[in-house]
Formats: C-alpha cells, structure tokens, sequence
C-alpha cells in the first residue's frame, strides 16, 4: 500500500521505430509526420522547459478515426504515446516520458456545431480557445474559461489540464463548462461521456476525465456550455501602498457576498514591466494594484460597484480608478492578460513560474513568505495571479548560466510550494501535475489515497502506455532517468 506504481513501457528500437513510422505514414499521410531531428526541438518539451525528452515521431491527427488507428499501432508495437495540444502547460505534461509517439492535435480545429438555443458548442480539441470566443460573438455567447494563454491554448489542452483564468472567479473552471468528451482509450476503443444535455444519470466520468492530464485517454471531440454575456460590465483599478492592504481588500470583497467576475493582482514589479510595454498609465509608485470587476445585469450592478470601492477605500486604496468605456476596460484586461510577454523587459534572462493555491484568507501569509524567500535567495521575484482564487503565480526571475541561481531558483520554488500547501491549499490551481510537481503529491495525500488514484487511472490506462510518467509518483521515486534536465531554470508562461 506504500508504492505507487506507474509503468513506463520502454521506446521502440531503431527497427521498431522505422516499423512505426512506416505505420503513421499509412494511417495519416506522410505530410502528416515528423521524424526529422530539427522537427523533433519543438516538441521536446511544453511551456516548463526543465525536462525535455524528443519523440521519437510526430503525428498530426484530422480524425477520430486517425487516433484509434494511431493508439492501436502503438499497442501492437508496444510503444508510448501521448497528446498534445498547443505546447503552452507549464508543468510538463507534454513531456513524452521515455520517448515515443507524440500525438499533435493542432490540425483537429473544426468548431463543429453551435447550438446557440440549447448553449452549447461541439469542437475539436485542438480549435484555439480564442477562436471558439470570436465565433460566438454574433450569439451574444462566450465560453467562460479564459486562460490568460487564451490566444494560443486549444479546448483540448484546457480539458487535459481543467485551466482557469481570470473570470473563473465567477463563472468557474474548465470543468465546470464541460458538458461532455469523446475519449480513445489508450486500447483504442471510442467512448462518449456526457454530451448536449446538462446532466446525465451515473457516475460524473466527464468530472473525472477533465483534469487527467491526458493519462485517461485521447480527447477527440468536446461539448462546451456556452454562456450568455452580461448586459453590463463596472471595471475598477485599486491603487494600494501595501500589497496587504490589496490583499486584504479581495478577502474583505467576498466576506462581503459580493461575487465579481474577476479580482487579479499585479505587484509594482510586475506593474513596472506592464506599463513599459503597454503605456497603460500604471502607477508606477504603487506597491499593488487590483482589477476589480462585476458584470450581470445593469440596474443594481453600480451599487456593487460603489461597494468594492468603499472596501477598497476603507482598507487604505490611495485612488480607486475606473473604466469607464469599453476601449479603457479591454486595453486594461489586455494589459493583464499579456503580462507574462513583458517580464523580459526586467532585464532578466530566465524566469520560472509558479502555480500554487491558498485560501483567500492566507493570501497576506503567502505573499509575506514570498518576500521573505526572495530575500532568502537573494532573487528578484514579481507578482501577478487569480488574487479571488486564491491562485498564486509568482515569477522567479535570475540568470540560467549561473549554476547557483538555478538552485536558488529551485529551492525557492519548493520553499513557495510547500507553504501552500502548509496554508491549506495546493501546489496547483491550474497548471497540472505533469512531471513537474509529483515530488508533491505525497505531500498533499496519503498513501492510500494515492494508490486508489493509481487504481483510477489503471482501469482506463492498464498498460501505462497513454502518457507515461505523469502526476503519480513511481515505485523507484519521483524522478524519471529518461527526462533530461536542459537548460532547467527557464521557464515559460503565459
């Protein structure tokens, strides 16, 4: 009952491989393979670029049909796989642990069906979720997960990984707008979980399947809820001196019963990048800011509004700012949404992303801890995050040749992590386990606990063969010989 077993079948020998790829190009199309070495760099890795292992091939799907046919050549020549949407996960999902075929959904991008009177959309995994946002604009709909990755991530991805984003606050993660999934199994059977209906009789297998980080099966088609857009939206920005006071206004807003469709914080250092790229008019002098936004129907939501200023004020805001047009209010969630882009204007080289969670009440804790191990590391360390979440991104920053700063980098990590967790919260909120944070799990669960998700996962992964290596520790530990440590302090994010 205390190991945790997590079988890693071996990657196809040179003869093996060329059988294999000879089978991809029979299935797909040789346009639709990658095999050479300089094809293989992009994909070696996701978004969290200290592990990188290259595929041995590179398969782009158009169908369902294609998948099935792909899964099933991988078992009978014994050889791992994996999915892949946009690359942009930043916890190593997409690693292929120990090689094998990765399956790239990119060209699966059809918006298959919108039922704007039922409210729901059918899509492909890899459709860009910014697009599924633009189609829906003449319905007066949207699809309420908005990572801030929006413009590049795929539905597909956020389904692996049960993304958020900024309006989550309100409106709820990924899964919670899942209505249901066509899934290949990793023995290529096709099943469909849920579907147009809001809800189905039985176990919640669509509940269960998002957030699996692909070690369930292969997504090939979802059904998103779609969501009416409000009528009216009350953006605000709260100038703070004190990164406590700011956080203490977001706690202070929901003990109030005020529900805002967002409340995201951004640090001074934070501001001084944001505002050198986007000439917003940041208050540079400022310790924090806070967007602060409601949206629902149009009487009564300035009464709101007028409430969120009054805490704000009354928790020391020096100036409650407003948007008061819709052009103010996109270039203000531009800006924040863009934020990542601008960190190399701070002069670093390399930056590491973090994604831990605490209850709101803890925000000024771990925001203190992060001060505090900023200082302890001697690393320059900024701020912007999912404040009403409690969803905390804080953005190590230091120089990769330098072999000390990427210890610094990695302990700091880990002290960040760990007082998460201490607080009551997770060492994730949206960015998944992949093989970045396993070291973490028996931290958060008992033994017991973990063995019964590696029951889950073997009833639909029996082999270990579909996406190897991921969320679970391993019998032998947490670290995986066959992932590669390059270049381990840099770390994307968007």
């Amino acid at each position: 009952m205390n190991t945790f077993p997590s079988p890693t079948p071996p990657a196809p020998n040179p003869a093996d491989r060329a059988r294999l790829v000879a089978r991809m190009r029979a299935i797909v199309g040789a346009d639709n393979v990658l095999t050479a070495t300089a094809d293989m760099a992009a994909y070696e890795c996701d978004g969290f670029t200290i592990a990188k292992t290259k595929p041995n091939v590179v398969v782009f799907p158009t169908t369902t049909e294609h998948i099935v046919g792909i899964v099933q050549a991988c078992n009978e020549l014994g050889s791992p796989f994996l999915a892949r949407g946009a690359g942009t996960s930043l916890a190593g999902g997409c690693v292929l642990v120990g090689g094998g075929v990765m399956i790239a959904l990119a060209r699966m991008k059809r918006i298959l069906e919108i039922n704007a009177r039922d409210r729901y959309a059918v899509v492909e995994p890899g459709v860009v979720n910014v697009w599924l946002t633009n189609a829906l604009k003449p319905f007066g709909l949207h699809y309420a997960p908005d990572p801030s990755s929006q413009g590049a991530c795929t539905i597909g991805g956020n389904v692996a990984t049960n993304s958020g984003g900024p309006h989550t606050l309100k409106y709820g993660v990924t899964v919670n707008h899942i209505l249901g999934v066509e899934l290949v199994l990793p023995d290529g059977r096709v099943v469909t979980c849920g579907g147009p209906t809001e809800d189905t009789p039985g176990y919640d297998l669509v509940g269960t399947i998002v957030g699996s980080e692909g070690t369930f099966g292969i997504v090939s088609k979802v059904w998103v809820r779609l969501t009416k857009n409000p009528e009216a939206y009350r953006t605000l920005l709260g100038v703070f001196e004190t990164i406590d006071d700011a956080t203490s206004t977001i706690s202070d807003i929901i003990g109030a019963g005020i529900v805002p469709a967002a409340l995201e914080l951004l640090d001074k250092t934070m501001l001084s990048a944001v505002e050198a790229a986007f000439k917003f008019g940041f208050p540079l002098d400022a310790e924090a800011v806070v967007i602060m936004e409601v949206d629902g129907l149009a009487a009564g939501l300035q009464d709101e509004a007028d409430r969120i200023e009054g805490i704000a004020t009354k928790n020391r805001a020096r100036e409650v700012r407003k948007a008061n047009t819709e052009p103010e209010r996109m270039a203000l969630w531009k800006a924040r949404k863009q934020a990542f882009g601008t960190i190399g204007r701070l002069g670093f080289p390399s930056y590491c992303t973090q994604d831990g969670v605490v209850p709101r009440t803890k925000l000024p804790d771990i925001m203190r801890h992060i001060q505090a191990t900023a200082k302890k590391y001697n690393l320059g360390i900024c701020n912007v995050f999912h404040a009403g979440d409690g969803n905390i991104h804080p953005i190590l920053m230091f120089d990769e040749r330098d072999p000390a700063q990427v210890k610094a980098v990695l302990d700091a990590s880990h002290d960040i992590l760990s007082e998460c967790v201490a607080l009551g919260g997770s060492v994730t909120g949206e960015h998944g386990i992949g093989v970045e944070k396993i070291d973490f799990m028996p931290l958060m669960f008992t033994a017991d606990d973990l063995n019964y998700m590696v029951r889950l996962r073997t009833a639909f992964n029996p082999d270990g063969r579909c996406s190897p290596g991921k969320m679970l520790p391993t019998a032998g530990g947490c670290a995986e010989p066959s992932v590669v440590a390059t270049k381990p302090a840099r770390r994307a994010a968007v």
